[in-house]
């Protein structure tokens, strides 16, 4: 299976030659038995771990009605969910979507779509050094390490760097064009860095004085 793996699917990530065929709880098991525990939650998708038996009636049970309508319909489950997100948010509306980059993606667009309204268009942004946003262009522009941005220039203009934990780098880098500061309060590739509270309270002030949009960024931490 390695060999196949190495031979036809591209390689964007460096597998470990490890292949789960089943799992339980936090526990997964390989091809071959050896039972190891997932300290990663499967990059955060597995939040509740495997064979949750809410998580597999719910999924027999959409396997056995509708799967899949696409977006030109109404989706019931879809409303339902997002009625409870709201509710449980200061969100008033969601976007869904199928990954963290385009949840990134949508956000640069929405600030930019904001940034509309000024007369002079707000259409910059500020992301930090060692962030990671994502591997599509407008994210991976915000993805603030070399290693990642280095094969694909240019890059999407109106990215500029500031320094995390750094209040006055940010305000340095302001203009009357940034639209938006986008931030993971935890970042994780970076190398599990924590963003100061008193630096998340001083960057959230800043954007209230200065009219300019926060996107935290909490795929892989939220």
């Amino acid at each position: 299976m390695i060999e196949k793996t190495d031979r036809y699917v591209l390689k964007t990530y460096g597998r470990k030659p490890l292949a789960f065929e089943r799992g339980e709880g936090a526990t997964l098991i390989d091809t071959e038995g050896n039972e190891y525990l997932d300290c990663t939650s499967g990059l955060g998708v597995n939040a509740l771990g495997y064979c949750h038996p809410v998580v597999t009636e719910l999924i027999r049970k959409h396997a056995e009605g509708v799967l899949h309508t696409s977006n030109l319909y109404q989706i019931p489950s879809q409303a339902l969910l997002a009625e409870k997100l709201c509710e449980s948010s200061f969100g008033e509306k969601v976007f869904f979507c199928n990954s963290g980059t385009e949840a990134v993606e949508g956000a640069l667009k929405f600030a930019r779509k904001w940034g509309q309204r000024f007369g002079t268009p707000k259409t910059d942004f500020i992301a930090f050094h060692n962030s990671f946003h994502g591997r599509t262009m407008g994210a991976l522009s915000a993805t603030m390490q070399e290693k990642y941005q280095a094969s694909f220039r240019p890059l999407v203009p109106g990215f500029t760097e500031a320094v995390f934990n750094d209040i006055e780098s940010v305000k340095a880098a302001v203009t009357e064009k940034t639209a938006a500061v986008i931030i993971e309060p935890l970042q994780g590739e970076g190398g599990v860095s924590l963003a100061d509270p008193d630096f998340m309270k001083a960057l959230g002030e800043l954007c209230r004085e200065r009219d300019i949009l926060l996107i935290v960024d909490e795929v892989q931490c939220g």
